[in-house]
C-alpha cells in the first residue's frame, strides 16, 4: 500500500470518468478487510498507526470516486487544474441567467399550489442538466488536450452550480414535507 499513489492506482482502477461504481465498491471492500485496523492490533504502534492512515486514505478515495462531480474535479486536479477554489473564469452571462432564474423558481416553490410536482419539475431539470454536464466533461476529458481539460474545467465549474441547486431542493423538501 502506498498512499502517495492517486486513488486510482491506490484502488487498481483505471484512470477514468465513467467509472465501475461496483469494481470500486468490491475493491474498497477487499481493501477494507486487509486494512482494517483490527487486523493490526496486535502489532507495533507504527503498523497500527500506518493501519490507520491507510484506512483513512481508502474511504476518502472512496467518497470521492463515487461522487460524479467530486471524481470529475479530481481527475482535473491529477493534470493540474484547480477546480475546488477556482473562481477566476467567468461562466457565460446566459448560463449565470439561467442560474437565477432557477433559484427564483425554488425561491417561490413554497408558495405555488403543488410545491411538490414544482420540486419534482425542478429536480428533474438539474438531474438532466447534470447528465449532459457529465457527458459533456467526458468527451472532453477523453481528448486529454490542455484546451480540452480547460473546457471539461468549465464543465465541472457548471456542474458544482447544478450540485449546490440539486442539495437547496432536497433542504426546501425536507423542509415543505417534513414538518
Amino acid at each position: 500500500m502506498d498512499i502517495t499513489q492517486n486513488y486510482f492506482e491506490f484502488l487498481a482502477l483505471p484512470v477514468t470518468y465513467q467509472l465501475d461504481l461496483q469494481a470500486l465498491s468490491e475493491r474498497s471492500r477487499e481493501l477494507q478487510k486487509t486494512l482494517h485496523p483490527d487486523r493490526f492490533s496486535h502489532l507495533s504502534d507504527r503498523e497500527r498507526r500506518l493501519s490507520v492512515q491507510y484506512t483513512a486514505y481508502l474511504n476518502e478515495a472512496v467518497s470521492t470516486l463515487k461522487n460524479p462531480l467530486s471524481r470529475a474535479q479530481y481527475l482535473l486536479k491529477l493534470k493540474g487544474f484547480d477546480t475546488f477554489s477556482e473562481s477566476q473564469r467567468q461562466l457565460d452571462p446566459m448560463f449565470l441567467m439561467q442560474q437565477m432564474e432557477l433559484r427564483e423558481s425554488l425561491a417561490e416553490i413554497s408558495a405555488t399550489a403543488d410545491p411538490e410536482a414544482e420540486l419534482d419539475a425542478l429536480r428533474a431539470t438539474v438531474e438532466q442538466e447534470l447528465r449532459s454536464l457529465r457527458e459533456q466533461f467526458d468527451k472532453y476529458y477523453q481528448q486529454s488536450t490542455p484546451s480540452s481539460f480547460e473546457a471539461a474545467a468549465v464543465c465541472v465549474r457548471k456542474m458544482q452550480f447544478f450540485d449546490k441547486l440539486g442539495r437547496e431542493i432536497e433542504a426546501l423538501e425536507d423542509q415543505l414535507f417534513d414538518e
